[in-house]
């Protein structure tokens, strides 16, 4: 009986979140262009209802439930849809070129941050957007170093903002260049961050480039795994850190299943099944499309509890910082490129 009462409790929020998801899918499928996707959609819908509503306890525990759990199970689901052969293959290619902007991000993003006096969450959670994929790496890693929704809101906002660039200059610089197909391919999906962006920019230039560049980001998405766990041994050091004289306590809290989380491990295990053709192409296919609407329901709940004040108090430092990042990123994969003579 309270297990229902709990359930019960749940259900207006979740429902809340799943219908802006609906919306924002409807609304992505009517643009005449695919130029923003679903979640950023969601994530700006949830924030302009909360500007002029603040939700209720009625829909808190749904909503929090939302944006925590489910989107931790979308996660795992996403794992369905990749295929780690096909992975390994194109990365012999583009691992290079990753490792480069990998390292731009994270390592030039750290010092960056720092100059701009951002707190270390948001600008990791921007570094993470812009160098993996967009809004499911700022999804995956939020909750291992128990991100703010104001972070989230405020590194999925930068990120969108400089793919709507992305789609529109790649094209044109590329075609200026006189990329090749696989050339081009492997710049636009290395160096564009959502996945809906890649496929958008890759295809504006040639059916072939969008085939490599999807490709690409497909190879791109599993750094998710290293990243998410190295992330989670910063924050328990920082816990244990924080936590000063009872550090030992914490420290024995903090087991396997506390630094490797487990929604990554599900979403790894999915992969490699699907790797063996155990999962049905249909069925790969269908869990990849649930978890995608999960996770634009998820980011729909974080815009239901994020305020455009409490992002205000950021300032413009972290647009500034996704701004330099994203610079950054596109510089160098196309320099490697030239260095490893693709071009």
């Amino acid at each position: 009986m309270e297990a229902i009462k709990k359930t019960g409790k749940l259900v207006p929020g979740f429902a809340a979140a799943l219908i802006i998801a609906a919306i924002s899918k409807l609304i992505e499928s009517i643009l005449p262009i695919h130029l923003i996707g679903a979640s950023v959609i969601a994530l700006f819908i949830g924030m302009i209802i909360n500007h002029f509503w603040k939700p209720n306890d009625t829909f808190s525990a749904g909503l929090k439930f939302t944006s925590k759990k489910i989107l931790k199970f979308a996660i795992i689901l996403l794992g369905a849809s990749l295929n780690i052969k096909i992975v390994l293959e194109v990365g012999k290619m583009s691992l290079c070129v990753m490792a480069f902007t990998l390292f731009t991000c994270f390592g030039v993003g750290y010092f960056v941050g720092r100059a701009l006096k951002i707190n270390w969450k948001l600008s990791n959670l921007i570094s993470a957007g812009t160098g993996i994929c967009g809004g499911s790496a700022i999804a995956a890693i939020a909750p291992v170093i128990d991100a703010d929704d104001s972070d989230i809101a405020y590194a999925m906002s930068a990120t969108f903002l400089f793919d709507m660039a992305m789609i529109v200059l790649f094209p044109i610089m590329g075609q200026a260049m006189g990329l090749s197909d696989m050339a081009y391919g492997l710049w636009a999906g290395t160096a564009v961050n959502d996945t809906s962006s890649v496929v958008a920019a890759g295809y504006a230039f040639s059916e072939a480039a969008g085939d490599f560049a999807t490709m690409v980001k497909l190879t791109r998405t599993l750094s998710i795994i290293p990243t998410v766990i190295a992330f989670a041994l910063i924050n328990a050091r920082i816990k244990r850190k924080e936590a000063g004289a009872g550090g030992a306590a914490v420290k024995a809290k903090l087991g396997l299943t506390k630094i490797i989380p487990w929604f990554i491990l599900g979403f790894l295990a999915l992969a490699v099944i699907n790797s063996f053709g155990v999962i049905p192409q249909a069925v790969s296919s269908g869990m990849k499309g649930v978890s995608k609407f999960l996770m634009v329901s998820a980011l729909a709940a974080i815009g239901l509890n994020t305020s455009f004040k409490d992002m205000k108090k950021s300032g413009f430092a972290p647009m500034l910082h996704g701004f330099i990042i994203s610079a950054l990123v596109v510089i160098v994969a196309i320099a490697v490129e030239y260095f490893m003579g693709i071009l």
